[in-house]
C-alpha cells in the first residue's frame, strides 16, 4: 500500500461556536480541535484508507499528547514526531463568517516547536523508509528561517529516496515575516522558488501563483469572486516553464459570493501531455463548479482537496485518469465544506457518489 509522508505544523484550533464573534462570545465556551495544513492532508489520506505518516515537532506535555492522539484516531502514523523541550504548541483562533461577514483567523504560533527544530534532529532515512510520496506546504517554511531550511532539506531527502514530492503553495501573508529586509511576498518568492525546484506536483488556489510566483490569471479578481477560469492552464504552463521537473499542476478555483456561498472546482494540468482537466463537469462536458450554499466550515477545504488528490493519483482505479482523479478530489473537498473542523470525515463511497452526480443530499436509510 502507498505511504504518504507529510511534514509541517499542527496546532490547537480554537473555534467560536455558533458563528459567534470573539468579542461577543468571550469570555465563554470555545471549541478546541487540532489542525494544520499537512496534518489535514495526512488525515484525509488515512480516512480514505491509504497509509499516511505525519512528521512534526511538539513539546512534551499532555495537550500535545492529545494532539497526536487525534491523528492516531483517524489512522495517521505519528511514530516519527519529534518531542522536544524547546518551543510550544501553536494556536489559532477562528471566527467563522456568515453571509456577507467574512471569517477571521488570529494566529498565536510564534516559537512553535516545529519552527525551532533543525533538519538534523529528524531521522529522514527512517521517516521516508517505505514511503512513496512526500507533501509539504508553503505554510511551514513561512514559520521561521529554520523551518524554511528544514522544509527544503526534507524535500531533498525525499527526492533522494525516490519519492514523488508535492507542495501546496498556501501563501499566508501574516506568517512570512522572519526576514525584515524583505516584504512577505519577496521572502515567500525567494524561499518557495528554491523549494519548488524539488517538487513534482504543485498545488495552489486561485491566487497563490500570483502571490508566490507573480503569475496572474488574466482578469481574475478573487476578492470580487470573479475568476477568468480559461486562463488558469496558462498559469500552469508558466509554472512548468519556471520549474521544468514539475509533472502536474493543480489549482483550486473558489468563487466567493459570500462567506456562506462559494462556487468550488479545480483544474489539473499534466505537463508531459500538455493536457488540462477541469472538474466538476456538466452533462455536456463543460466546467460547472459546485455551488456550495450554507457552508458549515470552509477552513481545511483546500487541504482536503490536496489529500484526496494525492490519494487518487496513487489509487489503482483512479490514478491512471487525471479527469477521474481530479473529479474525486473536488467532490471530496466540496463535502468537506459541510463538516466542522479541518479533518474531512467522509467516505470514499460518499465522494464517488457526488463525483458521479448524486448531489441531492437525501437521507441514506
Amino acid at each position: 500500500m502507498k505511504l504518504t509522508v507529510g511534514f509541517g505544523e499542527i496546532m490547537g484550533r480554537l473555534n467560536m461556536p455558533n458563528h459567534a464573534r470573539f468579542k461577543q462570545g468571550l469570555p465563554g465556551s470555545i471549541e478546541l480541535t487540532f489542525a494544520g495544513a499537512e496534518a489535514n492532508v495526512c488525515a484525509a489520506i488515512a480516512l480514505l484508507g491509504q497509509q499516511a505518516r505525519f512528521v512534526t515537532a511538539l513539546p512534551k506535555h499532555d495537550v500535545a499528547d492529545a494532539c497526536l492522539m487525534s491523528l492516531q484516531r483517524v489512522g495517521v502514523d505519528v511514530s516519527h514526531v519529534l518531542r522536544t523541550d524547546e518551543g510550544r504548541l501553536g494556536l489559532y483562533f477562528v471566527e467563522n463568517g456568515a453571509n456577507q461577514r467574512s471569517g477571521k483567523v488570529i494566529y498565536d504560533r510564534s516559537h512553535a516547536s516545529v519552527a525551532l527544530a533543525t533538519s538534523k534532529q529528524y531521522d529522514w532515512d527512517a521517516i521516508f523508509c517505505g514511503a512513496s510520496w512526500f507533501h509539504v506546504s508553503g505554510i511551514t517554511p513561512a514559520l521561521s528561517e529554520i523551518a524554511a531550511a528544514t522544509s527544503i532539506e526534507a524535500a531533498k531527502h525525499a527526492k533522494a529516496h525516490g519519492l514523488i514530492v508535492s507542495c501546496d503553495l498556501n501563501f499566508r501573508k501574516k506568517l512570512w515575516n522572519w526576514d525584515p529586509s524583505r516584504s512577505s511576498t519577496q521572502l515567500a518568492r525567494k524561499v518557495m522558488t528554491e523549494l519548488l525546484g524539488f517538487v513534482d506536483v504543485v498545488i495552489g488556489n486561485e491566487e497563490d501563483a500570483e502571490d508566490v510566483l507573480g503569475i496572474k490569471a488574466g482578469e481574475s479578481d478573487v476578492h470580487a469572486g470573479k475568476l477568468d477560469v480559461e486562463r488558469y492552464p496558462d498559469v500552469a504552463r508558466q509554472i512548468h516553464a519556471q520549474f521544468p521537473q514539475v509533472r502536474k499542476v493543480a489549482i483550486t478555483l473558489r468563487e466567493s459570493i459570500s462567506a456562506s456561498h462559494n462556487n468550488w472546482g479545480a483544474m489539473l494540468y499534466d505537463t508531459k501531455e500538455g493536457r488540462t482537466s477541469f472538474a466538476p463537469l456538466d452533462e455536456n462536458g463543460a466546467y460547472r463548479p459546485y455551488e456550495i450554499r450554507d457552508i458549515v466550515d470552509r477552513i481545511g477545504g483546500g487541504d482536503s482537496f490536496s489529500g484526496s488528490l494525492i490519494h487518487a493519483l496513487q489509487d489503482e482505479q483512479l490514478g491512471n485518469n487525471d479527469q477521474e482523479a481530479l473529479s474525486f478530489a473536488v467532490a471530496a473537498s466540496c463535502l468537506c465544506h459541510s463538516i466542522g473542523g479541518d479533518f474531512n470525515f467522509v467516505s470514499k463511497e460518499e465522494i464517488l457518489a457526488l463525483a458521479n452526480g448524486d448531489a441531492s443530499g437525501r437521507v441514506k436509510r
